[in-house]
């Protein structure tokens, strides 16, 4: 999806801008360190907020312009996302 975007918005995509260079560098960090592993909800259903207020804003950013694009690019991953956010919420243990 930051692909799309920076290719879209920047003009670039491969290799990414230094900006959208982070934002993917950060959003896999945060995945890799989330609470919840393989079962892990999508974003937007996710009782834990893992991301800084100015990267959460950059990621729906990012989301708002790639998410109905993806359906073109990707309809299997699309799907997929799609039925991802159908799948409980884990509890949250400590």
């Amino acid at each position: 999806m930051i692909e799309c975007y920076c290719r879209g918005v920047h003009g670039c995509g491969d290799p990414l801008c230094g900006q959208c260079r982070e934002l993917l560098d950060y959003a896999t960090t945060r995945l890799e360190r989330c609470r919840f592993g393989g079962a892990k909800p999508v974003c937007a259903n996710c009782p834990v907020h893992c991301y800084q207020a100015r990267m959460r804003d950059e990621i729906k950013r990012v989301m708002r312009y790639a998410g109905p694009r993806m359906l073109w690019r990707h309809p299997i991953l699309t799907l997929r996302h799609f039925l991802d956010s159908r799948r409980p919420v884990p509890a949250i243990t400590r």
